[in-house]
């Protein structure tokens, strides 16, 4: 007969931020879950006696939702609703000696490599044996896989180095065991994250090696899909095209943060490339996977950006016609680069140059989503929602991209977590429409 966990044994993990957070909580939880503590993922209940916040403080409006969510488990920890709350992630990383100051209740901060001591602080061992293994905060079947900590690049904006260190791969083998036992648990899809997949191999291995890597994933019986997330586009690895194009389970989908167009922009961001090269780079991915899904990420209103840099990026955009786009506006961070730069494009101006590129993308979506009406399209299923079937093609990621949503018959019954095929009858700018082929 199981035992009760008491409340001093149940931890509930929050998690903030990007991606790489979420596998970093995961991590911690199965550990956790190894040493006998009851682990719940932003639980809506009072009843565990440890939080552990696991912050973002990769631009200002991530480093205040940081903020407020640990003044709120401080709150509760004053009106006695948790024993203890721990902070952990990048904001501890980066400022935690001058947030132990202002927020007492917080019992321990950790940086971004401490899980060990983590651990220990809550007298847990940490189980090397256990490396790879995860409790999933994702639905079973698909999971994020980091291939990499840290970045080498100089970006001007990015303070990820500040908080992550330097780049280091995790070798080719423990990844590729990783892969197996999520795998063997359930997982169809695998979505590899790293602040630059690019990158992957050059410490460890000496040469870029993400297409040896993606090759060996892609042999892991059961595998369906493998998605790429967040590659570099100076010194991008050609090769891992010939695998996304020879390999039937390696999605046609690239997510490359270009951040500008602006030549000037571009130089002063320390990005490496010019729109010149970014043209040539994106017909030559093209012409090596005509079926790609090119997403990628922009910033509006970096320090010294005119209304012709703004311009030249609309004109850009409209050209090059992503299938995805995501836009932000500048964050002025300290310690980088850019933050010796005068802050000078106002708020509103900076949201209102987003708000261009994205009504821009949205009719550019909405263009190109009509090719799939009439088509039918293999789908993933994700979750039911107001009596229709959600679910995603090869050509998007969870949370940041289109879905597909599917009308069935009441005594149809889809498993999530299973493919579907559905005969598109309508687009949206961000939803395809269909039902049951």
């Amino acid at each position: 007969m199981r035992t009760r966990t008491t409340r001093a044994r149940k931890v509930n993990v929050i998690t903030l931020g990007c991606a790489k957070n979420i596998y970093d909580s995961e991590v911690l939880m199965g550990q956790l879950r190894a040493n006998s503590y009851e682990v719940e993922h932003e639980s809506k209940k009072d009843d565990a006696g440890i939080v552990i916040v696991n912050t973002c403080g990769f631009i200002e409006s991530a480093k205040q939702e940081s903020i407020d969510t640990i003044l709120q488990f401080s709150e509760a920890k004053k009106a006695g609703l948790v024993d203890r709350v721990y902070v952990t992630g990048c904001l501890s990383e980066r400022y935690k000696d001058e947030l132990s100051d202002g927020i007492p209740e917080v019992d321990a901060w950790f940086g971004t490599r401490d899980l060990p001591r983590l651990l220990k602080t809550l007298k847990a061992d940490y189980k090397k044996e256990l490396v790879g293994e995860r409790l999933l905060t994702t639905p079973a079947h698909y999971a994020y896989l980091k291939i990499a900590e840290g970045c080498d690049r100089p970006c001007a904006f990015c303070a990820i180095p500040l908080m992550r260190g330097k780049h280091v791969s995790t070798p080719m083998e423990d990844l590729v065991k990783q892969a197996e036992m999520l795998v063997a648990n359930g997982t169809r899809e695998l979505i590899l994250i790293a602040q630059d997949l690019t990158y992957y191999g050059l410490d460890i291995y000496k040469k870029r090696e993400l297409a040896t890597l993606v090759d060996r994933l892609s042999d892991v019986e059961g595998l369906d899909w493998i998605r790429l997330h967040y590659a570099f586009p100076t010194g991008f690895p050609m090769d891992v095209l010939d695998v996304m194009a020879a390999k039937p389970n390696v999605c046609n989908y690239l997510d490359m943060p270009l951040q500008h167009a602006s030549d000037e922009m571009l130089k002063s961001m320390r990005r490496g490339i010019t729109q010149e090269k970014m043209d040539r780079l994106i017909g030559d991915i093209r012409n090596r996977v005509p079926e790609i899904a090119l997403r990628t990420t922009l910033i509006c209103g970096f320090p010294g950006e005119t209304e012709a840099h703004h311009q030249d990026m609309l004109n850009w955009t409209e050209r090059m016609r992503f299938d995805r786009v995501g836009c932000f506006t500048y964050s002025h961070e300290e310690n980088t680069h850019a933050y010796s730069l005068q802050d000078d494009v106002p708020e509103e101006i900076k949201k209102k140059r987003v708000d261009e590129i994205m009504t821009q993308q949205a009719g550019i979506s909405f263009e190109l989503n009509q090719k799939f009406v009439g088509t039918q399209q293999r789908v993933l299923i994700d979750r039911l929602e107001d009596g229709q079937w959600i679910g995603r093609t090869e050509w998007d990621s969870p949370d940041v991209d289109n879905e597909v949503r599917i009308t069935a018959p009441d005594d149809v019954h889809l498993r999530i977590g299973d493919f579907a095929m559905a005969h598109i009858d309508s687009a949206t700018e961000f939803d395809l429409h269909g039902r049951l082929a």
